[in-house]
């Protein structure tokens, strides 16, 4: 007679490592000790939390783990303090050097309306430790299913160095006044998809920093925020090529851009290219097409300096439709240093309410296909 075996999976509940799941109690030492039960177990294993509300301070969920371990926290909401003074580094929770994580379910509020009031860190952020909701560094092979971001003190999610990862059906909320919380920040990975997420905030809803590449993005609503955002490059030097983003089948609603590519002049050399953004609704956005190599926010910058040393090759716009809520609907404002290559613009519909839409062009000589409103500059 053969006997069979059964590996079972190991599941550590929170609860049983004392989580009070009461909203005031910090629960982060007992999330702590379940998640390095289960990171240490035989896999598959997982780390429980129940359905409850509870409080944490920061924590910092670190691999490896023996193998693949999943978080459950579907019906959980996890609170941050809403005092600013009570962390001392730039994340609230911290996933690192995991391979084969799946994350399902959980709602992540960093109450961070205090925050966003307070004027004390806009104008020095580096003395300031203003967390990140979920900071992934070195995830690789990983799923993040159902997950839902709160009012931030900061980013949402910033993805550094994490290759082959996926995200689906992500909630990413705050108001339209919520200072500097990108939905998600993307920089130096290789590997990124994105699938049905809604993203309201108060930045970018997403942003790229240097590094990104292959990374896909798909069925994704934006708005109120800044729009999608490539950039801002070249403010550092050594920064790394940012190659093959892809936007196709979302829709921008009321935002300050649209889809929009941005560096700095008299800046440190870089590249970007292979940039894609297909299908895309736009309803009622300020500067729905815009590529920017002057970016200059807050007058950082000295009038007349030197262009921007960042070349952008092989970048599309095809198949945007809607409303502008400016005149002009398209605007490539390309280096003299170093001007756009290979930019194609395809298929676009875009209209003025206040009158007809306009475009403009700077070092720019786009391949202009399909029907496009309104005509875009040729010189």
């Amino acid at each position: 007679m053969a006997i069979i075996t059964t590996n079972r999976a190991a599941v550590v509940n929170i609860k049983t490592k004392g989580a009070k799941g009461d909203g005031k109690t910090d629960d982060g030492p007992a999330i702590l000790s379940a998640w390095k039960e289960a990171c240490a177990g035989t896999p598959p294993s997982s780390m429980l939390i129940p359905p409850g509300t509870y409080m944490s301070l920061a924590i910092d969920l670190s691999g490896p783990c023996k193998g693949p371990v999943e978080i459950v926290a579907k019906g959980a909401t996890i609170k941050a303090p809403p005092e600013l003074s009570k962390f001392t580094k730039d994340s609230w929770i911290i996933l690192r050097n995991i391979d084969k994580l799946t994350m399902t379910g959980g709602t992540f509020d960093g109450q961070g309306q205090q925050t966003w009031k307070s004027t004390r860190c806009q104008d020095s952020q580096s003395t300031c430790n203003i967390p990140v909701n979920l900071r992934l560094n070195q995830i690789k092979n990983s799923v993040f299913k159902n997950v839902t971001s709160l009012n931030s003190k900061n980013f949402h999610i910033a993805v550094l160095a994490c290759d082959n990862n996926r995200f689906e059906n992500l909630v990413i909320d705050a108001p339209g006044t919520s200072t500097n919380t990108d939905g998600m920040h993307i920089a130096k990975l290789n590997g990124l998809n994105i699938t049905n997420a809604k993203i309201k905030t108060g930045d970018d809803c997403i942003s790229f920093g240097d590094g990104s590449k292959n990374v896909y993005i798909e069925k994704v609503t934006c708005g109120p925020g800044h729009g999608f955002g490539v950039g801002s490059l070249g403010k550092y030097p050594n920064e790394e090529p940012v190659k093959g983003i892809y936007f196709k089948n979302c829709t921008i609603t009321g935002t300050t851009n649209g889809v929009r590519i941005k560096s700095w002049p008299d800046s440190h050399p870089g590249a970007a290219s292979d940039i894609h953004f297909e299908d895309i609704i736009m309803n009622n956005v300020t500067n729905p097409i815009l590529i920017d190599q002057e970016y200059c926010p807050n007058n950082a910058c000295k009038k007349g300096a030197a262009p921007s040393k960042v070349k952008l090759t092989n970048v599309s716009f095809k198949k945007i439709r809607g409303t502008s809520a400016t005149k002009v609907a398209v605007k490539l404002v390309c280096s003299k240093g170093v001007p756009c290559e290979n930019v194609e613009i395809g298929d676009i519909n875009l209209k003025f309410n206040g009158g007809t839409a306009t475009s403009e062009c700077s070092n720019a000589k786009p391949k202009v296909t399909g029907q496009v409103v309104p005509v875009v500059c040729k010189a």
